[in-house]
């Protein structure tokens, strides 16, 4: 286990109700948000996903409480919550995670 698999400790899981009609915004916030997670020093791992037609979701993780309060304090919570009345169908369910394993890249 590489030393940045031991040291992701919590995370996040969140899941995402695009409106019908606003699906394509949604998936395009999600993955031009990419370059904000990069600059994160505190999230080791991010993960935009898409689960069903309007369904969306995002796993992140990091090395402590304090990194993953960073990025919920950070610029991608902030677009998503400052566009979700007109993108969403209601509030992302954000849901913290504790880490149990990872197999993540060598750093």
């Amino acid at each position: 286990m590489t030393t940045t698999a031991r040291t992701t400790t919590v995370g996040l899981l969140a899941r995402i109700e695009a409106r019908p009609e606003r699906v394509k915004e949604v998936h395009e916030l999600l993955t031009t948000a990419l370059a904000l997670a990069e600059e994160e020093t505190g999230t080791t791992v991010w993960f935009a996903l898409r689960l069903g037609p309007t369904t969306f979701g995002v796993f992140d993780a990091f090395g402590s409480d304090d990194d993953r309060r960073a990025h919920l304090e950070g610029k991608i919570a902030a677009a998503l919550m400052a566009q979700a009345p007109r993108l969403l169908t209601e509030a992302p369910d954000i849901r913290p995670v504790d880490v149990l394993a990872a197999k993540l890249p060598a750093a």
